[in-house]
């Protein structure tokens, strides 16, 4: 079995997004309102291959696991299943996680790219594998919010630095797989320590999507503080890892609660699909976008 098959499966055939000549405006931009995005990153913008490393709870012996496997399994290690007999560990230098965080970079390596972390390295490999097997379900969308200017959000588990992940990102705009630097409101690596701190999520109990949880309404909060409070704005986040979506979830009830004028949207991305889900006060409406309708991405300006 490839390396590729072994984090994505068989390929399956990426849609690929037409772009259109002439940037679109947001839906309610004759209101003053805008649509705003936030985005999961791994395996939903983009299909890394970094591996995620579980240890036999007997031996101690590692064996690495994909991002896609851990979202699918997380629950069941170490309890029941293929993975019953291994744990996650979280120390940051040794850990299940390690590759999901910086290493130490002097200035001048980082500003001429002589070594690189390993994000960045990750970009710079699934880019050399056909773009069907790298481009995740959410791309087209993201695609689209970079080209016209939507105002967009990065809440993704990793532990990187923010500019890290910039960074990252940049290298899809020098390769010209995007036309547009994103128009960032913020990028929330949360289970960096410094990006918890700010987000006060410092508690050692906090879980990731309860730190999504928190990047969600700073998110929306950075919103009405740059672009001033409108019930026209419009908020969605897509997340392929069905414990996040639900938790996302709750973050976006409590969100319509507060801001009941406002929309606000759930979009999950799992093992591929991608369902819109519609937060009213009392009752949700939920849509699956098919895969020839995601050729019109606009779909998802909210």
């Amino acid at each position: 079995m490839s390396l590729t098959h072994f984090y994505f499966g068989a390929p399956k055939k990426q849609l690929e997004l037409g772009i259109r000549p002439l940037k679109e405006v947001d839906r309610n931009y004759e209101q003053g309102g805008r649509s705003f995005y936030f985005f999961d990153f791994d395996d939903n913008i983009l299909n890394l291959l970094t591996p995620i490393v579980i240890f036999h709870k007997h031996t101690g012996e590692e064996k690495s696991i994909s991002s896609r496997e851990l979202a699918a399994e997380g629950q069941n290690i170490g309890v029941s299943g293929v993975f019953k007999d291994y744990e996650l560990l979280y120390c940051t230098k040794t850990g299940s996680f390690r590759n999901f965080r910086d290493f130490n970079l002097d200035t001048q390596d980082r500003i001429l790219r002589r070594k690189s972390q390993n994000f960045t390295k990750d970009i710079y490999e699934i880019l050399q594998l056909p773009e069907d097997l790298w481009k995740g379900p959410s791309w087209n969308y993201f695609h689209y919010a970079a080209f016209n200017h939507r105002p967009l959000a990065i809440i993704t588990a990793r532990g990187h630095d923010p500019e890290t992940i910039k960074e990252g990102i940049e290298i899809l705009l020098e390769e010209k797989h995007i036309q547009a630097r994103p128009n960032y409101l913020g990028v929330f690596p949360v289970t960096n320590e410094n990006v918890r701190q700010e987000l006060g999520g410092l508690e050692v109990t906090a879980s990731v999507a309860g730190l999504k949880q928190l990047a969600i309404k700073r998110s929306v909060q950075l919103a009405f503080k740059k672009y001033g409070e409108n019930p026209f704005h419009r908020f969605g986040m897509s997340d392929d890892d069905p414990k996040n979506v639900e938790l996302i979830t709750e973050a976006m009830v409590e969100l319509k609660q507060t801001y009941p004028d406002n929309a606000f949207f759930v979009i999950n991305t799992h093992e591929g699909k991608c369902i819109k889900k519609e937060i009213f006060k009392d009752h949700f409406k939920e849509t699956e976008i098919q895969d020839t309708d995601r050729l019109q991405p606009s779909l998802f300006d909210l």
